[in-house]
């Protein structure tokens, strides 16, 4: 089932102005592009959500999920991120090139155009995760704790 930037469930809708559901990421924002994040913004979170946390992940890496961009700590009263920037408090987490904070779209040359998953969820408690986590800890974290999802993917290929 395809998710859709305008969920049927109520839950966070996350749209960008660079890009669409399910349409091209512009090459500024590839890796080896420019390297820049996107911009992003979202809905007013539910009620009694205590903090924000962004994951974007290829589903269709070699290798498996290949995370691109973690970001915790983000408050509840953000309403999106600026391009190549992280709303106040927000702490940057590890991406799957090692590196702390965005690591833009790479896909193998030749492959069929990759699919981002851009997904925001809100916590119902702060996570408390610290410097640079990774897409694991925040799932960890993330258990049992999620009052709602937005999720917005764009697709890249070289």
């Amino acid at each position: 089932m395809e998710e859709s930037a305008t969920p049927a469930d109520g839950g966070l809708v996350l749209r960008s102005a660079a890009f669409t559901d399910h349409t091209l990421i512009p090459d500024r924002y590839s890796y080896e592009g420019g390297n820049v994040s996107p911009p992003l913004e979202w809905g007013t979170p539910p009620d009694g959500t205590a903090e924000l946390v962004l994951l974007c992940e290829d589903p269709d890496a070699p290798g498996g999920t290949f995370t691109h961009w973690v970001v915790t700590g983000i408050p509840p009263e953000a309403s999106g991120v600026d391009e190549n920037a992280l709303p106040p408090r927000a702490t940057p987490g590890r991406n799957g090139f090692g590196e702390s904070g965005w690591g833009g779209p790479r896909p193998p040359v030749g492959d069929d155009a990759h699919r981002y998953f851009f997904r925001l969820h809100a916590a119902d408690q702060p996570l408390g995760l610290g410097d640079e986590p990774t897409a694991d800890d925040v799932r960890r974290a993330l258990g049992g704790h999620v009052l709602t999802t937005g999720t917005l993917v764009g697709m890249f290929g070289r």
